[in-house]
């Protein structure tokens, strides 16, 4: 075959496979999404709305790692906010404040509750269609990729679990 007619038969080739890329047919399937760490739930999970509108509200729950092997959170998603972070509030010669934690472990054999005046989860940029006595989404997000999503009760600020 001469150059002319091989790179002739090597663009038809390719016409064929770009028109079928974009002919609308459904592309492979997506990979699923990792499971949470074995072993590992979460309970008794409420997000406080802020009483100011336009602060951030707060997430709380128990979280349980009965599995093998100790494992690590490293981010979380709230369902309905711009964004979430895990915190600590803590006290430091007398005064208090909250500092972001980048990561937080939970033991083999043990479990962690975040809750009012310790860890917790802030979430920022809540929307409005979040309202007391609704539900979201939580999402943790493990080092090691591994996510575990659970509903949190929608609580109004000052009302308790």
């Amino acid at each position: 075959m001469t150059r002319n007619k091989l790179l002739g038969a090597m663009g038809a080739i390719a016409l064929v496979f770009g028109v079928a890329a974009c002919s609308g047919e459904a592309e492979a399937p997506a990979v699923e999404a990792p499971d949470a760490p074995e072993g590992v739930s979460v309970a008794e999970a409420f997000l406080s709305l802020p009483a100011v509108a336009g602060n951030p509200g707060s997430v709380y729950f128990t979280i349980a790692n009965a599995g093998a092997n100790d494992v690590m959170i490293r981010a979380v998603n709230v369902a309905g906010a711009e964004s979430a972070m895990l915190h600590e509030t803590a006290e430091w010669s007398g005064q208090v404040d909250m500092q972001e934690l980048i990561q937080l472990a939970v033991p083999r054999d043990s479990e962690v509750v975040l809750e009012p005046g310790g860890k917790h989860v802030m979430a920022m940029g809540i929307d409005a269609a979040l309202v007391a006595g609704g539900e979201t989404e939580v999402t943790l997000i493990f080092v090691n990729g591994d996510k575990v999503s659970f509903p949190a009760k929608i609580l109004g600020a000052g009302q308790q679990p």
